[in-house]
């Protein structure tokens, strides 16, 4: 008869105790690894990223939604591809010196959602050495662009992620070379978001790159206008791309990344375009 510690008359460890020291043994399932995690907390005014709800939501009151509403006029279409709920990584195209792409894509997704989520944005650390600039960067909720970062806020805590894949060469256009989108600088999104097994939500945007336009290039200096102009915007919201369907590991195939990536480029180009054919004035639409 087995003694309490799960070893027989003779001292052999029974079946029970075997299985279960292979069930230690074996790696935990992503599922299990989730539920693992630790619990929210409502109380917090600050995540584990250093996101601040009390400057979010100071800055939302003040600049960003004098911006949304009577700068810019933003005009939302297709908000209803952003997934209620899940991981989802936002791909937009970005321009001007300074760009307010960002800001107004989220102030979108929280007044024009049927259900308002945050937004988390991931960018190259460029500024994160200003003094002031790069501790402001992290309150409003931007990470970088680290491929663990992505996985985490994507697959581990189900966020929504933007990126710009064009990266600084689209804040180095001129006025002659607005929305012609510059080549991805990293194709490390897409991989992101099929190991994270989220859908990819293209976004294009009209009316940034002649907010904070660029006039002229010289080496290291960008002659702009400083202060954004009042531009009309449209963000226009295309219907998401899903990984699911492209094998077990398609983040392994590098041609499928590339395609992917190339896709996704050439249908924000095109839409771009329309969008610019569309436009009867850069200033009222």
């Amino acid at each position: 008869m087995a003694d309490p510690h799960g070893t027989d008359p003779y001292g052999q460890p029974t079946a029970e105790l075997a299985l279960s020291d292979i069930r230690a043994a074996v790696p935990a399932s992503p599922e299990e690894l989730r539920d693992a995690l630790p619990g929210l907390e409502p109380e917090r005014h600050v995540t584990d990223w250093g996101r601040s709800e009390r400057v979010e939501r100071l800055l939302d009151r003040t600049v960003v939604g004098f911006l949304y509403h009577y700068w810019f006029r933003v005009e939302v279409e297709g908000i209803e591809n952003v997934p209620d709920s899940g991981g989802a990584l936002l791909v937009a195209n970005h321009g001007g010196a300074i760009p307010p792409d960002g800001a107004m894509i989220g102030k979108a997704l929280g007044e024009a959602h049927q259900r308002p989520r945050p937004l988390n944005l991931a960018v190259e650390p460029t500024f994160a050495n200003f003094p002031g600039v790069g501790m402001l960067q992290t309150k409003l909720g931007v990470v970088g662009t680290h491929p663990a970062n992505l996985h985490r806020l994507l697959f581990d805590e189900q966020q929504l992620v933007l990126t710009f894949p064009e990266g600084r060469k689209a804040t180095r256009k001129t006025l002659s070379e607005r929305y012609r989108m510059a080549r991805f600088e990293s194709t490390a999104f897409i991989e992101a978001a099929m190991r994270a097994r989220v859908p990819i939500v293209p976004v294009a945007v009209l009316g940034a790159e002649e907010s904070v336009p660029v006039f002229a290039r010289l080496p290291r200096l960008r002659i702009t206008t400083g202060l954004p102009l009042p531009a009309k915007f449209r963000i226009r919201f295309l219907e998401p791309v899903s990984a699911d369907s492209l094998g077990g590991a398609p983040w392994e195939d590098d041609g499928l990344v590339q395609a992917l990536s190339h896709d996704i480029r050439a249908l924000i180009q095109e839409n771009l375009l329309e969008l610019v054919a569309q436009r009867r004035s850069v200033w009222l639409g």
